[in-house]
């Protein structure tokens, strides 16, 4: 158990060795970091939310939205599937969750249930993948023709579950593309999104850019009446007056031409001419084409571009656009531009978000916690290094610089890894201090247990080793497990980031506490092959 090849000590010397290179960083300011090869100053320990401070926002998926826009999609199929079965219909109109018409020829009814049936799709559990055996719509028929199509309860949560999940990835995209560092993005419940964004100080811009449901649309603007003549009497049926942000009325075609779904890239610029901030744009092919056919038509007319059923511009277009790309101008600023740049180029939320709850925590705060969460540490290293140094001497020391090493691989491996260190994280580091130190605990015991029945110095320390092992590995593989599980269940970010620190420690600790320790009482047995043990 004593002896080490020099491959093998090489190979733990040199653990060691990138362990202090890559914890280092965090040690330095960021004057010297200046200096350092790019792939070693970004090796640092992120900070969590309560530690340097940010911003922390709960939003709601607004499930009446969702329901609201179930019911068109929905109706709009009915129309197009009566349209094409040749089927005769009046009176098409939602209420509420329904959708109601009447059929023009009650012998239409049977065909009519048929094809309106082929619209259902089955529920899927969320949990575990299979059908539930619900339909997310109903088709049922009354007298004289009168048919009635209707979203199910189960139909609409599935919808939310899927809004919640399209609107967490969006959300990621939106806020990675601020430069910010490891954001907390969670599901809570069934219909609200956790957003903790750590070093974020302005809650506002975070919430205008995750409260835009960033639905691009290019429409005609309708020029058979004027806006103002549409609002005092009635506009025409496949148009609506929209408004601008600065309150400028826009009687625009219902009709979209070209979605922003179609867009595959969003960059802020700046004017040429003008020298004012825009966005530009690029299609894919399929929108390119729709664009360019677009434009062609309506050479000499106004030209809507819509978000959010706001009107941003509306210019006339001059000439066709063929090459798939043009640019949104505004008056914006330049923020404002690249804040819309961001919203187009990742995505369209599926349903508005509304803010529940939103908080920043400022940087003092943080300051505070990792000032108390060095204490603690301190404190503790203290109190371990008096009490190995007084019981076991030499081998005392020993463990406490595996202990030093032990630490600085936990440092190490969160700054390779990307883990986000938050105060629960420091009470991990705090708590596997101790677990590494029981682990020599456990050795230099056993080695007293050798000496005491008569073995020599090299044989106890062997066999200490050799016996201990078995209870090192087993306390940290119950302890593990423990973690693993508290890290999949957890939910929270403060809970996670406890584990995520715990099970470093763990398996930092196996290494340091029982190797590392192992080859340096090796080399000293080596180098002064004692008669006696020194604890």
């Amino acid at each position: 158990m004593l002896h080490f090849s020099r491959l093998k000590t090489a190979l733990i010397l040199l653990v060691t060795a990138f362990g202090i290179l890559f914890a280092v960083p965090n040690l330095l300011p960021a004057s010297v970091l200046q200096h350092l090869p790019s792939w070693l100053a970004n090796s640092r320990v992120t900070l969590g939310l309560d530690l340097q401070g940010g911003s922390h926002i709960l939003l709601e998926v607004d499930s009446a939205a969702v329901r609201k826009e179930r019911a068109e999609q929905v109706r709009d199929d009915v129309r197009r599937v009566l349209r094409d079965a040749k089927i005769g219909y009046t009176g098409l109109a939602i209420r509420d969750t329904t959708i109601q018409l009447r059929l023009r020829d009650p012998n239409d009814t049977q065909n009519a249930l048929t094809e309106l049936r082929k619209l259902a799709t089955p529920v899927v559990n969320a949990f575990l993948g299979g059908n539930t055996g619900e339909n997310d719509i109903t088709v049922s028929s009354g007298a004289d023709g009168q048919i009635t199509v209707s979203l199910t309860e189960a139909g609409i949560n599935a919808r939310v579950r899927s809004a919640v999940d399209q609107s967490i990835e969006i959300i990621r995209r939106r806020i990675d593309q601020l430069g910010t560092v490891e954001p907390t993005i969670q599901r809570q419940g069934a219909d609200r999104i956790l957003v903790q964004v750590p070093g974020l100080q302005d809650p506002q811009r975070l919430k205008a850019l995750l409260g835009q449901t960033a639905k691009l649309s290019f429409r005609m603007v309708d020029q058979s009446m004027s806006p103002q003549q549409a609002m005092e009497g009635r506009p025409p049926p496949e148009s609506e007056v929209l408004q601008s942000a600065e309150g400028a009325p826009y009687l625009v075609e219902k009709q979209v031409r070209v979605s922003g779904e179609d867009l595959t890239d969003a960059q802020p610029g700046f004017d040429q001419n003008s020298r004012q901030p825009i966005v530009t744009f690029r299609f894919n092919n399929n929108g390119a084409k729709r664009f360019a056919a677009t434009t062609q038509e309506a050479v000499g007319r106004p030209f809507a571009i819509v978000l959010d059923n706001q009107v941003i511009s509306a210019p006339v277009i001059r000439e066709p656009i063929l090459g798939g790309s043009g640019q949104i101008s505004g008056n914006f600023t330049v923020q404002q531009a690249n804040d819309l740049a961001i919203l187009l180029r990742a995505g369209a939320l599926p349903a508005p978000l509304k803010v529940v709850e939103e908080r920043t925590v400022g940087p003092s705060l943080g300051q505070d916690s990792i000032q108390a969460g060095k204490t603690a540490a301190y404190v503790a290293a203290a109190l371990v290094t008096v009490f190995m140094l007084a019981v076991y001497g030499l081998f005392g020391a020993f463990a406490l610089v595996a202990l030093a090493i032990h630490i600085t691989l936990m440092f190490a491996l969160q700054s390779l890894l990307g883990a986000t260190l938050t105060l629960p994280g420091i009470a991990g580091v705090v708590l596997t201090i101790g677990m590494a130190v029981d682990s020599n605990v456990v050795i230099f015991e056993r080695i007293r247990d050798e000496a005491r029945e008569g073995r020599s110095a090299i044989a106890a320390i062997d066999k200490g080793f050799s016996f201990a092992l078995g209870t090192i590995l087993d306390a940290n593989l119950t302890s593990l497990a423990t973690a693993v599980i508290l890290f999949l269940l957890g939910g929270s970010g403060p809970v996670r980031g406890f584990a995520v620190t715990y099970i470093l420690g763990l398996l930092t600790t196996v290494f340091t506490a029982y190797t590392l320790t192992r080859l340096m009482i090796a080399l000293w047995v080596k180098w002064r092959r004692p008669a006696k043990l020194p604890i």
